[in-house]
C-alpha cells in the first residue's frame, strides 16, 4: 500500500506539517531530515503533486480534452503537450470524449473541479455550449485545431493546405476529380480545408470536380469510396484525411484498381503510415508535435497572464509521392 504524508509523519515521530515542509524545501532540523529520507527511501515514498497542487492557490496542472485517442493526429499532439508541459514542470490530464459533445462539454467543467490551471481543448467544434463553459469557469481556455473569435486558437493552415493540394494536382495534369471531405460542422476539415482546394480549382478553371461527403472513419470511407468507384472514373480522389484517403487505396486494391496507374489517390495529415504504404501516399503534412508543444507554451503564458496572440497559424507543407501520377 502507498504511503501517505500522515504515515511518513507517524514513522519519525514528527508533526505531518513537518513532513511537507521537509518535502517542499522547508527548514527542518537535521535529525529530523535524515529520518524523513531514511524512511521515503525505505517505502519508495512519492509525494502526491496531484494532492499537493489542488490545495495550492495555482496548480501546476493542465487539462486537456480530445474527441477520440485512436488518431495519428490527437496522439502526436499530446505527445507534444506532454513534453513541455514537463519541461516546465506542469502536467496534463486528459478527459477523452469519444466524439460526444456533452461529454466534452462536461469534461470542461470537471476540470474546472478539479482546480487545474488551464485547459487545452481539442475541438471538432465550436458551440455556444463551449463559449459559455469557457465563459463559467473563469481560467484559461486555448482550442486547438479550431478557431473562434472569442477565444485563444492554435490551427494549422487548412485553407492554404487544400489551396497547395489543388495546384499539385492540377499541374500534374488532373482534370477529372473527385474530393471526399467531412461534414462541415468541423470548420477546419470540413470548410477551410475544401474551400483552399475549390480556390486551386477555380483559378486553373477547366476542371470537372465531383464533392462527397463521409466520416472520419476509415471503415465509412471505404464505403463511399467503393459507390464512388462503380459510378464514375476520376484521374484523382483526393481524401480529406489521410484516413479517407487510405480508405481509398483499400478498395481501389481490392477491385484491382492500381494506383496510380488507373488512379491517383492523395490525402491530408502526413500520418506516418503514408510514407511506408507501398505506393507511398502524396499528402499535405501537419506538425502536430510541433502544435502540441506550442499550444502547451501558449497554455502556461496564458496561466501565468502573460500576453498570446489570439490566433496563432500553424505551416503546413506538401509532400508528394508515388500515389499520383503525372498526365
Amino acid at each position: 500500500m502507498n504511503k501517505t504524508i500522515s504515515d511518513i509523519a507517524q514513522m519519525a515521530g514528527v508533526a505531518k506539517s513537518t513532513v511537507s515542509r521537509f518535502l517542499n524545501g522547508g527548514s527542518v532540523s537535521e535529525d529530523t531530515r535524515q529520518k524523513i529520507e531514511r524512511i521515503i527511501k525505505q517505502y519508495n515514498y512519492v509525494p502526491n503533486t496531484f494532492a499537493q497542487s489542488l490545495k495550492a492557490k495555482k496548480t501546476s496542472i493542465i487539462g486537456t480534452v480530445v474527441p477520440r485517442l485512436d488518431s495519428f493526429a490527437t496522439s502526436q499532439t499530446l505527445i507534444g503537450i506532454d513534453e513541455e508541459l514537463r519541461n516546465n514542470q506542469y502536467q496534463m490530464l486528459i478527459a477523452n470524449t469519444s466524439q460526444d459533445m456533452q461529454r466534452e462539454i462536461d469534461a470542461i467543467y470537471d476540470f474546472a473541479r478539479q482546480k487545474v490551471s488551464g485547459i487545452i481543448l481539442l475541438a471538432a467544434e465550436v458551440t455556444d455550449a463551449h463559449l459559455k463553459a469557457a465563459q463559467d469557469i473563469g481560467i484559461p481556455v486555448l482550442l486547438v485545431g479550431q478557431q473562434h473569435e472569442q477565444l485563444h486558437s492554435l490551427v494549422h493552415n487548412d485553407d492554404q493546405a487544400g489551396y497547395e493540394m489543388g495546384k499539385f494536382v492540377v499541374e500534374k495534369g488532373h482534370r477529372k476529380m473527385v474530393y471526399i471531405g467531412v461534414t462541415e460542422k468541423d470548420q477546419a476539415v470540413g470548410i477551410h480545408r475544401k474551400q483552399g482546394f475549390k480556390r486551386a480549382i477555380d483559378e486553373w478553371g477547366g476542371c470537372d470536380v465531383t464533392y462527397y461527403e463521409t466520416s472520419f472513419k476509415m471503415s465509412e470511407a471505404i464505403v463511399t469510396a467503393e459507390a464512388i468507384l462503380k459510378e464514375s472514373k476520376p484521374t484523382i480522389i483526393i481524401g480529406a484525411t489521410d484516413n479517407i484517403a487510405l480508405g481509398v487505396m483499400k478498395i481501389a486494391f481490392s477491385n484491382k484498381v492500381r494506383i496510380p496507374q488507373d488512379l491517383s489517390v492523395a490525402g491530408f495529415g502526413g500520418y506516418e503510415i503514408t510514407e511506408m504504404i507501398h505506393p507511398a501516399l502524396t499528402t499535405v503534412k501537419y506538425h502536430y508535435f510541433q502544435a502540441g508543444q506550442l499550444a502547451a507554451e501558449h497554455i502556461i503564458r496564458l496561466v501565468k497572464g502573460e500576453p498570446v496572440e489570439l490566433c496563432t497559424i500553424i505551416d503546413v507543407e506538401i509532400i508528394p509521392r508515388e500515389s499520383v501520377d503525372k498526365l
